[in-house]
Parts: C-alpha cells; structure tokens; sequence
C-alpha cells in the first residue's frame, strides 16, 4: 500500500511513498437501518404497523402474503395460546386472505405499501420512489394530534401513531399514552411524561401498560442491531434500569397480550439428567421477527423437500443437459455449482466479487436449457453490473421481483413464474425479506443465496444467510476464485484478520494518514476532487467516498457538505438540493437508491437514479433524500465504484470491525484510498474486531424442522 505526503499543499497523496497498514470500521451501531436522521421519527423501518396472522407451520395464511400490512390493525388482539413457545400471535383486524402460492396479491405487489420499499411508476412519466405508505384518515391523524398535542408530545407524531394504532389512534392513546413508545424515535423519559400528563397520579412506574410498552421497546432496540429476540434475562435487566419494579410481571403481561412470544433458548444444552433441576433458558421475540424465521425455515424444508419429490421425475436427458452445461462452464467452482444446483432446490454459495460471475454462468446455463431462470442482486447497482454477465432481461433486484417491476411476473397461484433463481448479496437479506421472497417461490424451483460471508450482515435484523450455513440444511458451494488485483489481495488478507502492505504499483491501493478530522475531511475532498481524476483517471463523479457514521465531524453529513460545497456549490434552492448534487433515496433498512439531482416540481423532487428517471414525492424529499457523495458502510455493501475513498476517524472505537473495514475496502474496482485517522486502531480491528453476534433463532427452528422429519 502507498502513503502519500502529510503536506497539504503542493503533489496530491499519490505522488510516491511507501505503503503501510490500513484500518477499517463499523457503521452499524450509527445507523444500522441506513435511514436518515428526521425530527421524533426515525423513518424507514419496515414492518412497524404490520400485523401478521398465523404462520404456516400453525395453520393459516402464510405470514408474508397479502391482506396482511395491517396498518389500521388493533394491536395486541390475542392469536393464540401465549407463551407455548410459537403458537401464540398477535392477532389482526385483517382478513384472512391467500398467500403467493395459493392466490391473492403478494406482500410487495405493485401498489401496496411493501414496508416502505415498492414504488409505483407513472406510464410515460418517472417511477415514484417514496416511502409508498398508503395514505390514512385525516380525521383519525387529527384526533391523535389532538391527543399528542394535549400531552406535550409533538403533533407531528400523529400520522406516525394512525399507522402505528389504527384509526382510534386517539382514543387507543387516552387509554393507553404508552403505546407512544411503538414510534420510532420516542424516548422512554418522554413516553413517561406523555403519560403523566394525559393519566395525571394515575401513571407511574409499575403500571402494567407501562411495563408491557417497555418489553416491546426493549426489543423494538435489539431489533435495531439485529437481533430476532433476546434473553428473557436480559430484557428483564432492561426494564429494570427502566425503573419497572417487576420485570416479571411485565414480561408475563407482554406475552398474554400477544405481541411477544416466548421460546426455549434452544442453543443452551439442558442437562442430560431429567431429574436434575435446572433453569430453563427462554428468548423472548416479538411476533413479527418469530414469524419470518419459522416462515423462512419453513420455505427453506418445502423447496428441499418439493424439489425431491419432484426430481423422481426428471429423466436421463435432463441430468445430460446439466452435466453438459458444467463441462462448458468457465472455471472449476462454476461447474460445481451448476452440478450441485441441478441436484438440490436449495443451494447456498459463498466466495468474493469474482465469484459473483459462478451463479451467473448458472443461470446463463439454465437459460440456455430453456428454463425460466434469473439472477436477482439487493441493490440497482448491483443489478446493473449482473446484466453484464446476464443479460438486462436476466438480472433483476430482490425487490423489482418481489414487487414485479422486473422478473418473470406472477404464475396463477401468485407464485413467481421461474425455474430458477440466484440471489446475490444474500447476507444482506434480514430475516423478513429472506421470507418473503422463499414464501413466493413455487415447488419444486431450484433457489441459489450466494453471497460474502465475510461482509456486513444485513441492516434489518437476523443473520439468515449466516444461520443457514451454520444449519447445515442444504448443500454449501464455496468459490475458489479469488479477488484479483492489489484490492483483491488486501481484502483476502482483511478477511483472516490481517493487515500487511500489498504492492500496488499502479496505486490501487493508497493510504493517506491524517492527524486530526479538519484534515480528513480536506483530504478526502482532495482526493475525490483531484488527486484520483488526476492521477488515476476516475472523475468524481464515479469516486464514492465511504463512512464509519452519519455524524461526527468525518461522518457523512460533515464529508457530504465539504463535497457539494468543492463539487457543486449553491444555496440547495429545491429542500436543500441543488441541479446536480448527487443524492442517496433511502426507502427502507438497507435500501439506498443512488441518483442525481435533475430539478423540482410542485409534487416534488426529480432525480437521475441507477433505474432511470424517479420522481420523490414532495412529502418525502425531508427524509427520504440526503446527499450522496459519502455513504456508510452498510448503505454502501451490494455496490461498487470504480474509486472508493474509505474515511477512517480516530475515534470509530467499537464501530471499527473487520466486516465493515472488510466491505468497505471491496466497494473499489480499480482504486481505494483510506484516509487513515486511526493509526493503530485499524489493524487492531482488522484482527481483533469481530462483529457483536446476533440472537437469532433461525438456526433452532431449522433443527427442529429436521427432527421432525
């Protein structure tokens, strides 16, 4: 790796030097839902104002089929026998209606709300891109307000808790001001004064509704960082420090009210003796996050099983056209893919940005055979390097064929019409999105997640590529190709926690040490704005510079507004942007869109995006919009730039581990330069810096489907 010079002035850091360690960091403790910051409402989280019916292991609709956004839902209706370990649900108003393979709409058809992530596109005009929320009653975002306003709590919280309550929002409030702490951004000290003022003496700190509020917060919190539910013990200490006198009781009550499940921790051994006594661990999850894994592990047993009734059938000439198809594949890890997918419904492949073209010489291959195949990446950018390898026919995002703005469309029975399917980036799926794509696949397709398991997980909670590895439940690829080049070289390394120097004699690699954040940030902009147009041939407009957080003084907003004030001044006469800035749509956890600004309109902002022309809803610029010129790591993972510039700060801390350092340095192509703040602190991640483990329950669930035959 090369240094370049401390000076500030005079040759730009790549006129020589040597080359020495570089670090990397975690964003995900920021903004693990890479949505922007916005006055008493976080934004962005999918799922909040879902009610889900029974799950199909417990009859019922599936959980992730339409009829179920529920977003005028009484909350908290019972579904079921609380606390027996997966039966009990937290009921909805909806009706019962048919899941993708049995009729009726699927959960991100075109026109539903799909969580904030679907977008709907005007024929002849640019795709609306927004945060696709159905609109409510007036009248009932007037009577919260009312109630909002009476309690001391902001008025702008009323749409917010319509969606969260219903349209008794209200009177839901009056009885109960706690549930205020269901909308994002809603502090517990705040909740508490909510409730002082509406309920007077009546509130204090061991009211049930209090502490029934609180268990869902708590795990409302450990959701945020990824967690599918958490230890009964650990969330009673949480409702302790939350003044709750008995954390008992208030679990006791969550769970009877339905919105909160409870399990046998299935990954601590109980003793061998039966007589022995012994506490038995429990996890408690919230009902929404319990549902996808026991739907995603159930979709996972269903394609494996259905693909092995179905293959009895497939004759002499079909096993001829796979074997056909890996003899001609491009390298020895294609070919054992193509081979291992042409046996199994479910296939999982693991290998870096080179391995990426294995699952597109799959699909090419069955393509060729005359199947119904495509590769589906998580980003638009991500689609658009894959229809290089694919075809733009061939190659879609996760969500464009959920919500059927690309694909093969729907079969019939509302399942989608393929043959087969690879899903790159799939450590980047949560646990809902992992659902609901495997709930709309048909019996008897052939399903590929391919992804890096050295890379970020995904920004909503669960791990559901890493705990279908460690399950063991389907048969596992992993690529031996290797990342080329110097960025190649040095990520290989970063992945088995080391950081040495790499040749780079065409300075891919370059590290440029700083001392303080004033000179970060004057040498990131340095960087993107000269030093790699001019001594690498990469304009600006196709460097991205990458993250540790939003804020701080080297985080995003701070390098953002260096950037558009050297690449593109002016006073951001449209909601603060102007013609020209580049921008980054957040529609969802970890769905960022980026696109360029174009001009206004009175409905709202018009932007050049990786898609193609978008329009964002006026209602939505605020906090769906924010500069894109520096990107998280998270809102960054699935992308690739011909130039990164990765940003470094001396005080990541904990934030600073070897997933996000990992990710970050694979976002370049032809260059990466590191803006090294850290000094020490970045090997020191790169060795030591494990990503905080996930409570999940993916993997038991997945067990005791096997057990059960």
């Amino acid at each position: 790796m090369r240094r370049g010079p401390d000076d500030t002035g005079g040759p730009g850091p790549y006129e020589g030097g040597r080359g020495p360690e570089a670090r990397r960091g975690d964003d995900a403790g920021y903004d693990r839902n890479g949505a922007p910051d916005a006055p008493g409402l976080s934004g962005g989280r999918r799922g909040e104002d879902d009610a889900r019916g029974p799950g199909p292991r417990h009859g019922g609709r599936p959980p992730y089929t339409a009829g179920g956004n529920g977003a005028d839902s009484a909350p908290g209706a019972p579904g079921g026998a609380p606390g027996d370990g997966g039966s009990g649900r937290r009921g909805a108003d909806d009706t019962p209606g048919s899941g993708p393979r049995h009729g009726g709409r699927p959960p991100y058809a075109a026109g539903g709300n799909g969580g904030g992530n679907g977008a709907d596109s005007a024929p002849g005009g640019p795709e609306v891109v927004g945060s696709g929320r159905a609109a409510v009653d007036p009248r009932a975002v007037e009577g919260a307000r009312g109630v909002l306003t009476g309690g001391g709590a902001p008025g702008e919280l009323a749409e917010a808790v319509v969606r969260l309550l219903g349209e008794g929002a209200g009177e839901a409030l009056r009885q109960d001001p706690w549930l205020v702490l269901g909308v994002p951004g809603v502090r517990v000290e705040q909740a508490d004064g909510f409730a002082r003022a509406v309920l007077g003496g009546q509130a204090g700190p061991g009211d049930e509704r209090r502490g029934r509020a609180l268990v869902g917060f708590v795990l409302e919190k450990a959701a945020q960082e990824g967690h599918t539910a958490l230890g009964a013990d650990a969330v009673k200490a949480a409702l302790g420090r939350h003044g709750v006198p008995d954390p008992e009781a208030a679990v006791t009550a969550a769970v009877e009210d339905g919105g909160v499940l409870l399990f046998r921790d299935e990954s601590v051994e109980l003793p061998a003796d039966e007589d022995e006594e012994t506490d038995v661990p429990l996890l408690l999850g919230l009902d929404k996050h319990a549902l996808a894994e026991e739907s995603l592990a159930d979709g996972c047993v269903r394609l494996l099983r259905s693909f092995e009734a179905e293959a009895v059938a497939v004759g002499e000439e079909a096993e001829q056209m796979w074997e056909r198809a890996a003899a001609g594949a491009p390298s020895s890890s294609a070919a054992q893919l193509i081979r291992t997918a042409a046996a199994s419904g479910l296939v999982l492949h693991t290998g870096g940005e080179a391995a990426r073209a294995e699952p597109a010489a799959l699909v090419n291959a069955a393509r060729a055979a005359g199947l119904r195949a495509y590769a589906a990446a998580y980003t638009d950018n991500g689609r658009r390097r894959l229809a290089e390898a694919v075809g733009e026919q061939a190659a879609v995002t996760v969500e464009g064929l959920l919500t059927g703005r690309g694909g093969p469309g729907r079969a019939p029975d509302s399942s989608l019409a393929l043959d087969l399917l690879a899903v790159l980036d799939a450590p980047l799926l949560s646990a809902e999105e992992a659902a609901t794509l495997v709930e709309a696949l048909p019996d008897g397709v052939r399903l590929v997640f391919s992804g890096d398991e050295n890379a970020l997980w995904s920004a909503g909670p669960g791990r559901a590529f890493a705990d279908l590895l460690a399950s063991k439940a389907c048969p596992r690829v992993t690529s031996r190709t290797p990342d080329p080049g110097p960025i190649g070289e040095l990520t290989s390394y970063v992945s088995v926690g080391e950081l040495p120097a790499v040749e780079a004699p065409d300075k891919e690699v370059v590290v440029v040490p700083v001392r303080d954040p004033d000179e970060a940030v004057l040498r990131t902009v340095q960087l993107v704005a000269d030093s790699v147009p001019r001594a690498i041939g990469v304009p600006a407009d196709r460097t991205q510079v990458i993250a540790i957080a939003h804020g701080g003084p080297v985080g995003t907003r701070a390098l953002n507004a260096a950037l558009k004030e050297r690449l593109n001044p002016g006073p951001g006469r449209f909601g603060g942007f102007d013609p020209g800035d580049r921008v980054v749509i957040v529609t969802g956890p970890g769905h960022a869109l980026l696109a360029t600004v174009v001009g206004a309109e009175p409905t709202g902002l018009r932007l050049d995006s990786e898609r193609g022309p978008v329009l964002v809803p006026r209602e939505d610029v605020a906090t769906a919009v924010r500069h894109g010129w520096a990107l998280t790591g998270h809102q960054a993972a699935g992308m690739r730039w011909p130039a990164v510039v990765v940003v470094v700060p001396g005080d990541a801390g904990a934030l600073l581990n070897r997933a996000w350092v990992y990710t970050a340095f694979a976002r370049g192509e032809r260059h990466l330069s590191v803006v090294q703040g850290a000094e020490q602190g970045l090997p020191q991640a790169v060795a030591e810096g494990v990503a905080r483990a996930r409570t999940t329950r993916l993997g038991s669930v997945l067990k005791e489907l096997a057990a059960g035959g």
